[in-house]
C-alpha cells in the first residue's frame, strides 16, 4: 500500500514594474512563496544580471532540500540502528551546467557531512549508514543527477 504526501504551495511573482515582462532586462525576478502555517520565502534568479543576491533563489533551496533530506534520513536510521550522533554539520555543494541555448540541468550535489559519534565504537557503522540514509532519502530517490557523500566522523 502506497502513501501519497501532498504538498500546497502559493507562487507569486511581484516583478511588473509596469510593463510586465515586455522587456527581458526590465522585470523583477522577485517572487514569494507562501505554504500555509509556514514562514514566507523571498525569492528571486540565480542569475545575477537580473537577481538579487540577497535572496534565495530555487538553486540553493535544491541544494538545500537534497542536505536537509539526507541528514533526516541519517539521523533516522541511526536512531534505529543505535548509533548515537551528537553533533552534525553538512557544507553541501553543487554544480549545475547552463545550457548556451538556454535552460541547464544540474550534473551533482555533494553532501559533506561532519559530524560526532557519542563513542568510538560507533564511528565504522555510522560513516556506513550514510548508504542507507541515501537509499530511503525522498529527495535522493526524486532526481537525476548524481548525488555524492563524503562523510567525516568525529568522536565526541
Amino acid at each position: 500500500m502506497t502513501h501519497e504526501h501532498h504538498y500546497k504551495l502559493t507562487t507569486v511573482w511581484q516583478g511588473n514594474k509596469g510593463e510586465g515582462t515586455k522587456n527581458v532586462k526590465t522585470y523583477d525576478r522577485s517572487h514569494t512563496v507562501t505554504i500555509a502555517g509556514k514562514p514566507q520565502l523571498h525569492l528571486t534568479t540565480d542569475n545575477p544580471a537580473v537577481g538579487d543576491k540577497t535572496k534565495l533563489n530555487p538553486e540553493d533551496l535544491l541544494v538545500t532540500a537534497i542536505s536537509s533530506c539526507h541528514m533526516l534520513s541519517y539521523l533516522y536510521v541511526c536512531a534505529l540502528e543505535g548509533i548515537v550522533i551528537t553533533d552534525y554539520t553538512d557544507t553541501a555543494t553543487g554544480i549545475m551546467i547552463e545550457k548556451k541555448s538556454g535552460g541547464g540541468s544540474f550534473k551533482e550535489v555533494t553532501l559533506n557531512p561532519v559530524f560526532k559519534v557519542a563513542n568510538s565504537s560507533m564511528k565504522e557503522k555510522a560513516i556506513e549508514l550514510h548508504h542507507k540514509a541515501h537509499e530511503i532519502c525522498y529527495l535522493a530517490s526524486s532526481i537525476n543527477f548524481e548525488v555524492k557523500c563524503s562523510p567525516i566522523c568525529l568522536v565526541d
